[in-house]
């Protein structure tokens, strides 16, 4: 995954691709947000940002409580499924 971390497009890319995926096997969009909230959590205490967008979003993460995570998550899917 450090590869697909390393450049913040390719990143929005691979999230898409995974978002897509979801819809098409039929998850709904709560539990696609739900899913990219844990995915945050674990990147926000595994893996170091390696851009500074994803530094951004690692301290916005670290500030926000339970519901302002949730929301970034569903930001997340939000714009990467615009693009």
């Amino acid at each position: 995954m450090s590869t697909v971390l390393s450049n913040f497009a390719t990143w929005k890319h691979f999230l898409a691709d995974r978002v897509s995926q979801a819809k098409n096997a039929g998850m709904t969009e709560q539990t696609i947000t739900s899913l990219a909230y844990e995915i945050g959590s674990f990147l926000d205490e595994k893996v170091d940002p390696k851009n500074e967008e994803e530094r951004v979003l690692k301290e916005l993460w670290d500030v926000g409580d339970e519901a302002e995570r949730r929301t970034i998550a569903g930001l997340m899917i939000k714009l990467v499924q615009r693009t």
